[in-house]
């Protein structure tokens, strides 16, 4: 979807997690495509839960403030990174704040965007900063993640063929309503 906006171009989705055991959008889907949507006022035709096809007709990316809300655990950050890339060359700045989950099984979590992706995106131009406010674990969810773009007219590309040595490492924990034993467990097991 974030390609669609990106290059201007419809498509059309069809048999969409067709080989799940609940085939269709769930809610982190359905928010997604209508960030995509709400980041260019595309049309969406189909985007209802459960839907196994849609077609979107991206319009032209609009900066601006926006807020999407998965309404579950369902990832938060699979919608920024859906969201994200058509606003990193709008017109002018644009902040995005989305709820749910952020560390979920299957996704990337907070802490690899703000680490990992995000420096990625910033040294081809836009400047991108991240803070999460709320935490949101599954089966509650409730995370809430803030995102301000300062985009760039066009991005820079950069090559990633060497991996370098590494620095440093650390390992970090969060549990969320369990006991802190967890963590200090998960820590000593991964060191």
């Amino acid at each position: 979807m974030a390609l669609a906006v990106v290059t201007g171009t419809p498509v059309r989705l069809e048999k969409i997690r067709a080989g799940r055991a609940k085939p269709g959008l769930m809610r982190q889907h359905l928010t997604s495509v209508r960030a995509a949507a709400e980041v260019c006022d595309g049309e969406l035709i189909g985007a209802e839960p459960g839907a196994q096809e849609l077609t979107f007709h991206p319009g032209a990316v609009r900066p601006g403030d926006y807020h999407f809300s998965v309404g579950s655990a369902g990832s938060a950050m699979l919608v920024l990174q859906t969201a994200l890339p058509p606003l990193l060359t709008a017109s002018g700045p644009s902040t995005v704040v989305v709820e749910g989950g952020t560390h979920n099984q299957w996704a990337p979590p907070f802490d690899f965007l703000l680490k990992s992706y995000l420096p990625l995106i910033n040294r081809m131009g836009p400047e991108v900063t991240a803070r999460i406010e709320r935490h949101g674990f599954y089966p509650a969810g409730g995370g809430r993640v803030v995102v301000d773009i300062q985009p760039a007219p066009f991005l820079n590309g950069f090559d990633l063929t060497s991996t370098g040595r590494v620095l440093n490492h650390r390992l970090i924990a969060l549990v969320g309503n369990l006991p802190t034993e967890i963590g200090d467990r998960e820590i000593a097991r991964g060191s």
